[in-house]
């Protein structure tokens, strides 16, 4: 899908972001690819925009085109600051996750509430000087575009958990059985790498942000209980391969379902931003 030479306003922009690969956009209308420049350097692909159930909407795979980019290469600031550049207000985040607790399952989806940062040397706001600006995120998500996403789940019968916190890892190795036992002793529900600084990039741009997360295995720690050997990343991507179709039915259910404004308060947090 290559967009045409200098794209009309209105085909070059969405009010709704989805991170995610061509499995999610492959299936849109009218698509175009729109290349975005950013302050931050390029994002990790060009932006694809189109219409789901009349709304517009923009995919931007967060690892590149064919996951090239590991979590901890990913230009989050270049990926935020293009969906903000088309257009975005809301902004949904699907992704892989492991379990750090038995009652949530391989197949689970979870919509977390909360997040505990664990990574390190990853560029993680756009206030760099000379002026201070510091941005409230006691409350990383946005509960209105969460619980959307959760009602849509339940309506499709999926199993849902409308609450939990995810510890964000730096990677790309995963957690050694001592990690894994700590974070499960601290009443973490689920562990991944790309959430942070994501979701709060996000929020500094005033934008709605919500995760989807897909449980595609059990942690370390847990599998030991269970008796299984520790996941590996051929398995992972594996189950996530398996289980797009799901995904991606989730997440189109979400956009129908979206009110067309914002009545939450992510956007009044915006400060001056660069050019």
């Amino acid at each position: 899908m290559t967009s045409p030479a200098g794209p009309a306003p209105a085909e070059a922009s969405a009010e709704i972001g989805v991170f995610g690969g061509s499995g999610f956009y492959s299936f849109l209308d009218h698509a175009v690819e729109v290349d975005v420049e950013t302050p931050y350097g390029p994002p990790a692909a060009p932006v694809t925009i189109g219409a789901v159930a009349g709304r517009r909407v923009a995919f931007l795979p967060r690892h590149g085109r064919r996951h090239e980019l590991p979590p901890h290469r990913i230009n989050y600031r270049a990926n935020l600051w293009a969906m903000r550049q088309v257009g975005v207000t809301r902004l949904i985040g699907p992704c892989a996750a492991g379990s750090l607790q038995p009652r949530v399952a391989p197949g689970d989806f979870v919509v977390p509430d909360q997040l505990v940062d664990r990574t390190w040397g990853r560029a993680d706001t756009f206030y760099e000087g000379p002026m201070a600006h510091h941005v409230s995120y006691a409350d990383p998500y946005c509960a209105d575009l969460s619980a959307v996403a959760v009602e849509a789940a339940r309506a499709a019968g999926i199993t849902v958990h409308p609450s939990g916190t995810v510890i964000v890892v730096q990677g790309p190795r995963f957690s050694t059985r001592a990690e894994s036992r700590w974070y499960r002793s601290q009443g973490f529900e689920v562990i991944n790498m790309t959430q942070y600084p994501e979701a709060y990039l996000a929020r500094e741009l005033g934008i709605c942000y919500a995760a989807i997360a897909l449980i595609t295995d059990y942690d370390t720690g847990v599998e030991g209980e269970h008796g299984v050997e520790p996941v590996t990343q051929a398995e992972v991507f594996g189950f996530f391969k398996s289980n797009l179709d799901r995904v991606r039915t989730l997440l189109f259910d979400v956009i129908a379902a979206l009110p067309e404004n914002r009545s939450c308060r992510c956007g009044e947090v915006v400060g001056p931003l660069p050019d």
